[in-house]
């Protein structure tokens, strides 16, 4: 099924007699059982009004159209959508459905937040075939239940999104990022918590290939000068170095990509990064990158292995891994959270058909 109009897509929905699968650019490797539902046929930017830093498109628009029209006026999406087609090996293209309905934030989250904060409206439809609309086109819209953040994140399983209202924000003039090699996991989280507590505005703070990096972003003099001040302060780690790093495949764990074993994410406290990387070593060998200072960890593991049974806080998801393996891809939900996650997929989906069994 490609529907090519909201409307298409609410009769659809409403006559389908089993489970449905939605699906955006495919990208992301997640699928659920059922008929194949494609929102490739929603597609097209509706309303861009780079003045009031606003763009709205329809939830099947290929990310790449949306950041080509982005960038011709000097902006972008802040949140640094990530792309998974390298780690995953996945064909197509990432629309802006897919993005918004994953959540998916790159290493800017931990200075202008997740995709759901830039977030200002969405329009979608309901298990039942009701067209819902939540939120609005522009920034001082704030009636009504927060829909559009509980859609961020719910892949697909509260509806199908047709159409999205974004912020946007201008394109820095200049970059710089801060290497510091050689630091063991306590290191460099040190490292980057005294770069994330400075008052020199840092957009990215990760630690890969045992070098902790920090990025600056805005204009040219200012970029500067905050690299040096920033240079002094953490010289006490080690040498620093300022140059260009490309924060893409920072953002999309490329590292991993092609190579054998399964991947996960493991959100965490920052303070706990060097304890959990012990402990997830100690059970086997992996490689462990870590983003948004410490707070978001990429492992790469011997397939079949539940990263879960070697974790004492924090969330792991597992983004890469063989389908038919007893492991659940989202972490178990305490009971309490469980109960009302069940609560509303009863409420947008009463009958259980849009994308079950994805989020448990």
């Amino acid at each position: 099924m490609m529907p090519t109009s909201e409307d298409e897509l609410s009769g659809m929905i409403r006559d389908a007699s089993g489970p449905i699968s939605v699906q955006g650019g495919g990208t992301r490797g997640v699928f659920a059982d059922g008929q194949a539902l494609s929102t490739a046929g929603l597609n097209g930017i509706t309303l861009y009004e780079p003045g009031a830093l606003t763009l709205v498109a329809r939830a099947g628009t290929p990310l790449s159209e949306i950041e080509s029209s982005l960038a011709a006026e000097g902006q972008r999406l802040a949140f640094e959508p990530t792309d998974m087609r390298a780690l995953l090996s996945t064909s197509g293209a990432p629309t802006i459905g897919g993005i918004v309905a994953t959540n998916a934030s790159g290493p800017r989250r931990i200075q202008v937040g997740a995709c759901r904060d830039h977030l200002l409206g969405v329009r979608f439809v309901d298990g039942a075939g009701n067209i819902v609309k939540n939120g609005g086109r522009v920034m001082k819209n704030v009636t009504g239940y927060d829909l559009v953040k509980l859609l961020a994140g719910a892949h697909g399983t509260l509806g199908v999104m047709t159409e999205v209202s974004l912020k946007v924000l201008p394109l820095p003039q200049a970059v710089a990022t801060l290497s510091i090699p050689d630091l063991d996991a306590a290191q460099a989280v040190a490292a980057m918590s005294a770069a994330l507590g400075s008052p020199y505005d840092v957009t990215g703070a990760a630690w890969a290939d045992g070098a902790a990096i920090v990025r600056l972003e805005g204009f040219s003099d200012s970029v500067a000068y905050r690299a040096d001040r920033l240079a002094e302060e953490l010289m006490q780690f080690g040498a620093v170095t300022i140059g260009d790093v490309d924060w893409s495949a920072v953002r999309d764990a490329r590292a991993f990509a092609g190579l054998p074993g399964d991947v996960w994410r493991v959100s965490i406290r920052p303070s706990a990064m060097p304890a959990m990387v012990s402990a997830i070593r100690a059970d086997g060998d992996v490689q462990v990158m870590a983003d948004w200072g410490g707070g978001l960890l990429w492992v790469l593991c011997a397939a079949g292995r539940d990263l879960r049974t070697s974790i004492t806080s924090g969330h792991a998801t597992r983004v890469r891994g063989d389908a038919s393996a007893a492991i659940a891809r989202f972490h178990p939900e305490p009971a309490a959270v469980a109960a009302l996650s069940r609560g509303l997929r009863q409420r947008f989906d009463p009958r259980g058909i849009l994308n079950a069994g994805v989020m448990g």
